[in-house]
């Protein structure tokens, strides 16, 4: 009886985690300023994108897929990751990104 009621418990737990798990999406794209959009998606747009955030620019994050732009929640985190490709997981709500983790972009295999 014990063991049944730990294996239930284990099943719910496990059921309960896993649609918090499936929420998160992955894209591809760039971190770059709200002043400058999709032309400061590239290495060399760090120290433009720096000072646009001293003009009062937010960070936000170009979809390299959809070719959009999405609002970052995580500010200082976005921050970390000017001048790179990278993948950003979250979730999304409308134009509006939840980051849960920023990673540098893989490179193509070739």
């Amino acid at each position: 009886m014990m063991k049944t009621r730990k294996l239930a418990v284990a099943v719910i737990a496990a059921m309960l985690a896993l649609p918090l798990a499936a929420s998160a999406d992955t894209w591809t794209g760039w971190i770059t300023d709200s002043h400058c959009g999709a032309a400061g998606a590239r290495a060399g747009h760090k120290d433009c994108a720096l000072k646009c955030m001293k003009g009062g620019s937010k960070l936000v994050f170009y979809n390299n897929a959809d070719k959009k732009l999405y609002q970052l929640d995580n500010q200082d985190m976005a921050k970390e990751h000017l001048g790179h490709e990278v993948t950003v997981t979250g979730s999304v709500d409308g134009d509006a990104i939840k980051i849960e983790k920023i990673d540098m972009a893989k490179a193509p295999a070739k």
